[in-house]
Parts: structure tokens; C-alpha cells; sequence
């Protein structure tokens, strides 16, 4: 403790106050006092972080490496655009007033009819718009160019940087069109809308508008992620696949899409359906909006509870097979997920980089602080793993639906373990780079408790962690090819990290006698191992052994900030910090 006290003691201490003045020297000699407010000055403000915007998105050297690296690297100019974009005042202005000025119901209009309608922030329709015309919505559907599935999580990575809210339509409607295509009738009629770079808001018939919005209509009260257990019921008419819907959804986000994908029970059990918000007459589909959720965060959109009674629906798929239909849904919205909670992660990193190099302590910047240099490096690491991860699932993903059956079996096997890994990391995550601010970060204005409360969604949405975990254990039991592509990419860094093939070796172990209590133990060391493959393979040797070092070697602390004195700080830092130190 002496050693402590005296190192802190012999710290540069802060300019000393001047000394107290005689009363004659302070205030005017006469029958009045003067205020002299040269010496009275309380509130100049020194020593804080100036503005971050305008500031580019795109400055992140993994994300730029892992473009190129995953065959896409052709519109490397197109994201450094958006970021610069992202970056912006404008856009980080239209970011805090969606969330400041919350999206409103109106169930019924002045003269009593129901109208189901929710009202935004002029700022939420410039974010959908920028978003939908630069392809985050439905658009690399219909781009035939290898990798484009890859720009579109590259160009979210950077734009995520204005707010997650709006991200939740576009990824909806991204992820509708795969499920839409078990239906070659429908999809002729929507896809080329639900891929359309326009972004038109107003409920119309869909038909007569230049771009759609796709929700979804999954899971009930009664079962959540069990939507086995969902009640609504699907009747079918005289007309060969339309039918009547009659039920209640409990999580229903961005209400204002166009068209819903809706699980409902049909004759032969559980289905898919497209339910529409306007009929093709023109009039509106029975969609009444019980009311909208009072959410943690992921404020400025809306998510409702909307009740379906007579609800006019065309089935998508064979009637019983809603959840195979849904299942290629779920792979895109789970990489969504993934991607998100990297953004986030490199968003508040780049935050706590932008703080900590202005602000002073103790007599010298706090980045130059050894400690908060530790905790900007560790964390560092991890935006720098999930950054990497979300990119090589991308790229999974773009050469999986363009017929790579390999890819298909590995991004079935690690989406699922990304899913569960990065967006469980995400909330301590945020907490630590908040903490890089002090009060500053407590406060509202500084936008980090937004970010904050953002996090531990991506963890709930498209299934809880012990939801994820236990679909790896199913997966690893009913398709037993996909840990053999797991470890197959896990043996591309073979020899390269002792600490990395022993935890390898340990993986090979525990598949033996997986069980689902050790569900969360196993996928955490199957993300882990496949992280640190990735950095083995293609970061620098500082990120690639201090990863390693920690994540699987045991040198770490259970907190950010404490990796070993061995680990090159300066050389993960100059990496990870927008423009270098």
C-alpha cells in the first residue's frame, strides 16, 4: 500500500489556486464593490473531450481487411463513403433524435376509425431511407456479385454507428426473402419490392409502391422462442392458399412494415404465412395494435402487440412446415445480431478512444495512463475478434446461397455460435468503455447509456444465449457434418499457437460427452477457438498472442483491462484507434 500511495504522491499534482488577495485587491475601492471576474470565472470549461463527429466509421483497419479478405473488396470505396457518412453530424444528429422523440400509436383516427398506425421522427425516416438506398435492407438479394452479401454486413458494421433501432426493419426485410422463396408466386410479386434500394414510408397497397418493408409475426405470450406452442389459428378458404388468421403476437417489431412473414397453426400444424398491412383493393388488413412495448432500449422503434381476427393471410411454403420455412430467416437474422454487437463494440470503443486521448489526470492524458491503456487495448481485442467473426460469417454466408455446400454446413454451425458468443460479450463490453468516461459516460447526452441499454438486446432477439447454445448441441447431434467443418477451419491455424491447438484439443474432448447443462462451456470454447483461428491466421502477432494469451491461456483476469505485462499494447492500439494514437 506505501508503494502505492507513494507512486500516486509523486504523480505531476494539478496547478496550484492563487493565493488569497488583501479585500483591496479584489474589489474596487469606493463606496460600491466591483465584481473583478478575472478572478471569479467559475465555469470555463477545460479539460474536456471536444465533439467526436465528424468523424469516419469506416477507420477501422479489421473491417477494411476482412472486406477484402472475404471477396468483396470491390466496393471498398462504397464503405468508406458510409462511413464518412456515419460519422457525420448529420447523421449522429438524426441518431439522438429518433431516440429522443419516441415513436407514437394511434389506434383510431379523429372521427373513431381504427387506423393502427404508428407516427416517427422525421430523423427515424432519414435513417430508414439512407439505410434502405445504400442495400441494408433486401437489395443483395438481387445483386449476382460474389460478396455482395459481405458488403451489406460490412456497410452495417459502419452505419450501425448512427443507431441500432432502425437496423431491426432493414434486417427483417433482408431476411424475409430467402423464407419468401418457398413460395415462387409470391416472391415473383414482392422480391423485386423487398429488394428495392426506395424507401417509401405509408401503409398502400404494396403492389403500387416503389420499395417494401418485411416484419415478422413469430412468437406469442404463452411460448416465446418455443413457437411451437403458438395459438393462432390459420383457416383456410375457398381460394387455394389463402387463408384467415385469428390470434394474438407479442413481440411484433416496426408495425409499419408492409408485409409480415406469421406463424400461425394450420390444418397440418405449424405454418408460415405472408399477411400484408393493405389489401390488394386498397383497404386494410385486419392488424390492430394492442399497444407498443415499453422497451429497455432499442428505443426509437417501435415493437408491438397486434391482434389478428379474420386477418387475411397467403401461406408461404407446405402447410406444417412454418419453422423449416423460417429456419433460412433465422440464419440472416442471427448474423444481424452478430454484426450489431460488433458495431456496438467498435462504436463505443471508438468513443472511449476519443475520450481518453483528450482528457487529462493525474498529470498526463489518460491515454497514456498504463492502465486505461490496458483496458482500451483488452478491449481492442475483443471489437477487433468480433469484427473478424462477423466478416467470416458473411462470407460463409454470401458463398452458402450461392451454392457452396461446405459454407452452408459451417455457417449453419458457427452463426449459431457467433450468435451466442459476440452478443453475450456485448453488454459487459459497453459497461467497460462507458466506465473509460467517468460520470461523462453516465450522462444521457454523452450517448453512452443508449448504447448501454442497446446491448443486451442482441442477445435476446432471434433466441436467447441458452437458446443459441442448445441449437449448437441440436445441430451437432442431427447434422454431424457440421463439426467436422468447424474443425476443419480451426485446422487452417494448426501450428501456428500451441495455446490455440491445445484448446482445439480441449474442444475434441468435450464433443465426447456434450450435455445440455454444459451447453453455454462448450460454444463459449468453440467461439473462442474459432476467434482466435481467425486473428492467428490474419491479425498482426500483437492481437493474434495477446488473444490467445488470455481468451485461451488463462493469462487474464475475469475483468477488462487485465491483460499480462507481456502483451504489446502499443502495437494492438496504433491498430485499433481511428487515424492511429
Amino acid at each position: 500500500m506505501a508503494s502505492i500511495l507513494a507512486h500516486a504522491q509523486s504523480q505531476p499534482q494539478p496547478p496550484s489556486q492563487p493565493q488569497s488577495q488583501p479585500d483591496d485587491a479584489k474589489f474596487g475601492a469606493g463606496s460600491g464593490i466591483t465584481h473583478d471576474v478575472t478572478q471569479n470565472v467559475t465555469h470555463d470549461v477545460t479539460n474536456q473531450a471536444p465533439p467526436l463527429a465528424p468523424y469516419d466509421a469506416s477507420d477501422d483497419t479489421a473491417l477494411l481487411e476482412g472486406l477484402r479478405r472475404e471477396g468483396a473488396g470491390w466496393a471498398e470505396d462504397d464503405v468508406r463513403r458510409l462511413g464518412l457518412r456515419a460519422g457525420g453530424a448529420e447523421a449522429q444528429e438524426w441518431s439522438e433524435l429518433a431516440n429522443r422523440h419516441e415513436p407514437e400509436l394511434r389506434t383510431h383516427d379523429r372521427y373513431g376509425n381504427r387506423v393502427d398506425e404508428v407516427d416517427f421522427h422525421p430523423s427515424w425516416h432519414h435513417l430508414m431511407g439512407a439505410a434502405v438506398a445504400e442495400g441494408l435492407a433486401g437489395t443483395p438479394w438481387a445483386d449476382e456479385r460474389p460478396g455482395a452479401h459481405v458488403v451489406r454486413t460490412a456497410s452495417g458494421l459502419v452505419w450501425g454507428h448512427t443507431e441500432a433501432g432502425h437496423g431491426c426493419p432493414t434486417s427483417m426485410t433482408y431476411a424475409a426473402v430467402p423464407a419468401l422463396r418457398r413460395q415462387p408466386e409470391l416472391a415473383k410479386v414482392y422480391e423485386p419490392l423487398l429488394t428495392s434500394r426506395e424507401y417509401e414510408p405509408g401503409l398502400r397497397v404494396p403492389t403500387q409502391k416503389r420499395g417494401l418493408l418485411a416484419g415478422m409475426g413469430m412468437t406469442e405470450k404463452q411460448g416465446g422462442s418455443d413457437v411451437r406452442t403458438n395459438t393462432t389459428v390459420a383457416t383456410p378458404t375457398a381460394e387455394p392458399g389463402l387463408y384467415t388468421l385469428r390470434g394474438h403476437k407479442w413481440f411484433t417489431s416496426a408495425p409499419m412494415c408492409d408485409v409480415f412473414l406469421v406463424l400461425a397453426q394450420a390444418p397440418d400444424g405449424l405454418s408460415c404465412f405472408l399477411v400484408p398491412r393493405v389489401l390488394p383493393d386498397g383497404s386494410r388488413n385486419t392488424f390492430r395494435i394492442q399497444r407498443l412495448k415499453d422497451k429497455l432500449g432499442n428505443r426509437s422503434n417501435a415493437s408491438s402487440e397486434p391482434e389478428f381476427d379474420g386477418t387475411v393471410a397467403w401461406l408461404v411454403g407446405p402447410e406444417g412446415q412454418g419453422v423449416k420455412t423460417i429456419i433460412e430467416m433465422v440464419n440472416c437474422t442471427r448474423l444481424d445480431c452478430v454484426m450489431m454487437s460488433a458495431t456496438l463494440m467498435r462504436k463505443t470503443l471508438v468513443e472511449a478512444g476519443h475520450h481518453v486521448r483528450h482528457r487529462s489526470a493525474f498529470g498526463a492524458r489518460l491515454v497514456d495512463q498504463p492502465l486505461m491503456r490496458n483496458v482500451l487495448a483488452d478491449l481492442a481485442l475483443e471489437s477487433e475478434a468480433a469484427t473478424t467473426l462477423t466478416l467470416r460469417l458473411a462470407g460463409a454466408a454470401d458463398r452458402a446461397v450461392r451454392g457452396d455446400a461446405g459454407e452452408r454446413t459451417f455457417r449453419r454451425i458457427a452463426t449459431a455460435v457467433g450468435k451466442y458468443w459476440v452478443t453475450k460479450r456485448g453488454p459487459a463490453f459497453t459497461a467497460e468503455a462507458l466506465e473509460c468516461l467517468g460520470g461523462n459516460g453516465y450522462v444521457e447526452d454523452s450517448g453512452m447509456p443508449r448504447h448501454y441499454r442497446e446491448a443486451p438486446l442482441l442477445s435476446i432477439w432471434e433466441g436467447s444465449g441458452n437458446v443459441n447454445a442448445l441449437d449448437v448441441l441440436r445441430a451437432l447431434v442431427r447434422e454431424p457434418g457440421v463439426a467436422d467443418a468447424l474443425f476443419a477451419e480451426l485446422a487452417l491455424a494448426q501450428g501456428a499457437d500451441a495455446r490455440l491447438d491445445a484448446a482445439v484439443s480441449r474442444l475434441k474432448d468435450r464433443l465426447t460427452d456434450a450435455t445440455p447443462s454444459g451447453a453455454r462451456r462448450l460454444v463459449e470454447l468453440m467461439a473462442l477457438t474459432l476467434q482466435a483461428s481467425l486473428l492467428v491466421r490474419h491479425a498482426p502477432p500483437a492481437v493474434a498472442d495477446a488473444f490467445c494469451a488470455t481468451r485461451l491461456g488463462g493469462d487474464w483476469g475475469y475483468a477488462f483491462g487485465t491483460l499480462p505485462d507481456t502483451a504489446d499494447l502499443d502495437g494492438i492500439l496504433n491498430r485499433a484507434l481511428p487515424g492511429g494514437e
